[in-house]
């Protein structure tokens, strides 16, 4: 949970302020449920009904359903004090929108955590019959900051014995205490197997500490990981740490750390370290600085627990250098695709893919081939969509530079790409559409390849305002925002006079979730 602390001192007031003077219609139309066709909203990506959402927070599995609860501020589109929205999902394509889990309280907002299912019982909050689900979540208490006292943060727990429905706040929070650390937040707890306890990475200034516990309220200090390690551009946030294990058979253990500012494309982004954790340590592999997605937009992501058999992840689609000020209306953020994660063997190293969950064939339809040089192919059109989603698959070879285009009618073009020479990927949206609200949104961003094969796969998930590319199968990913009119539904193969490096091109139409 990142914020800028000069602001967190006015935009209680700003907003209390603003309160008053919303008009009848304003305050009709804040409460009315969107059909989601607004300007520039996503069509099967999650995103709140309204006002503002960051971190994806609390995500486990349990019942049959995927649990999603976010920051969320219920009463503006910026950032105010942090409650925890929640949603729910059968397939993870397809959401429901449940009423508010956690409000802020006399210890403070509600910021950025996990949630597991406490299958034995060990918190005793539940019964042998009614195991709960217990929520982990950071405390900051905003009143304490501003009187200077650095111990603002803490850590809380909240337990539901009804699926997640209603949750009722542990009497005893919090379970962590500050002894003095102004940025100490964002507990991601799981089961550790091998010495029958629940672990939590916790994120402390500018690295990650490691705590154990019996029973999820009390918490002994195992090690810290990070101080001279990776990348240290900013403030460290939502750590995850969990175990994969590549085709080979090796298993590795996985390090996610999300920082802001310092990412590859300035402000926010999430790193990762590939390691091993004996139960106390965690150890890496190298000193390499990885970087999970590329693209200016994916920050916060976590896994959800409770699933036996896929490591499953969702991130905060955006970037804390404009995210409060993107051109959308009535609600602000929506969140990435979710992916599946796995490790893959790359030279001497081993590295985490993603790759689009397969659960998003069942809203793909009508997929049609582009097969003709220079081809220019309308989406909408073709395909007979509403809107501008779809999902571009292709193929190109890496022994040369290449590019396709994204357009619109009005003159808006995103540029996807592969810079031979330098051995990087690349989208380039300085022209795609409205990019004049912050000085940093308009640009180019790069990405290494982190394959060997002669062959570049291509996958692109395009929405109404975002842009998800996944190369070589999800070795290297990008996603990027754009707030072009009407979106981009037109696809540009290759340039008049040029060899068209690409062989074919399929076309699938992704329907609408809500």
């Amino acid at each position: 949970m990142q914020y800028q602390w000069m602001t967190l001192l006015i935009i209680p007031i700003f907003l209390c302020s603003c309160q008053g003077n919303k008009t009848q219609e304003e305050e009709t139309e804040a409460k009315t449920l969107s059909d989601y066709r607004e300007p520039h909203r996503n069509q099967y990506h999650f995103s709140p009904d309204s006002m503002w959402m960051n971190d994806p927070n609390g995500m486990v599995y349990h019942d049959g359903k995927y649990h999603l609860f976010y920051q969320y501020y219920p009463d503006s589109t910026v950032w105010g004090p942090m409650h925890w929205g929640h949603a729910v999902s059968s397939d993870l394509v397809h959401w429901t929108h449940k009423s508010i889990a956690l409000y802020p309280d006399e210890l403070g907002y509600i910021f950025s955590g996990s949630a597991v299912y406490d299958l034995g019982n060990t918190s005793g909050l539940g019964s042998e019959d009614n195991p709960p689900l217990v929520a982990i979540y950071t405390y900051h208490d905003a009143e304490k900051e501003k009187q200077g006292d650095i111990k603002y943060q803490t850590q809380g727990i909240a337990y539901s014995l009804d699926s997640g429905d209603t949750w009722k706040k542990y009497e005893g929070n919090p379970i962590i205490e500050n002894r003095g650390i102004r940025d100490f937040r964002d507990p991601k707890v799981s089961w550790y197997e091998k010495g029958g306890y629940w672990l939590m990475a916790l994120a402390v200034k500018d690295h990650i500490r490691f705590y154990q516990s019996p029973d999820l309220k009390t918490w002994t200090n195992l090690s810290e990981f990070g101080h001279e390690i990776g990348a240290h551009g900013g403030v460290w946030e939502c750590p995850d740490l969990f175990p994969l294990t590549a085709e080979d058979g090796t298993t590795r253990w996985i390090l996610f750390v999300s920082i802001n500012p310092g990412g590859p494309q300035g402000g926010s982004a999430t790193q990762y370290f590939v390691g091993d954790f004996d139960g106390i340590t965690f150890t890496p592999d190298d000193e390499k600085i990885r970087w999970l997605d590329h693209g200016a937009d994916n920050y916060a992501g976590v896994t959800w627990s409770n699933v036996s058999d896929r490591r499953i992840f969702i991130g905060w689609m955006s970037n804390w250098q404009y995210g409060q000020i993107v051109p959308t209306k009535r609600w602000r953020s929506a969140m990435t695709l979710p992916r599946e994660l796995s490790l893959v063997p790359f030279g001497d190293e081993y590295i985490v893919r993603s790759e689009p969950v397969k659960e998003l064939g069942k809203i793909t339809k009508d997929s049609k081939t582009i097969s003709e040089p220079q081809a220019t192919f309308d989406v909408v059109e073709n395909l007979s969509l509403p809107n501008a989603t779809y999902r571009l698959t292709t193929t190109a070879p890496s022994d040369t530079s290449w590019h396709f285009n994204l357009k619109n009618d009005a003159g808006a073009a995103l540029s996807i790409g592969y810079d031979q020479l330098s051995g990087r990927f690349y989208i380039d949206r300085t022209s795609a559409g409205n990019t004049g609200f912050h000085e940093a949104f308009g640009a180019r961003h790069f990405a290494p390849r982190l394959s060997d094969k002669e062959q570049i796969e291509i996958e692109v998930f395009v929405d109404q305002a975002s842009v998800e590319v996944f190369f070589d199968g999800g070795n290297t990913v990008m996603t990027d925002l754009f707030f072009a009119e009407d979106g981009l539904p037109i696809i540009e193969l290759g340039e008049e006079g040029s060899v068209n490096p690409f062989s074919k091109c399929d076309v699938a139409g992704m329907e609408r979730i809500w």
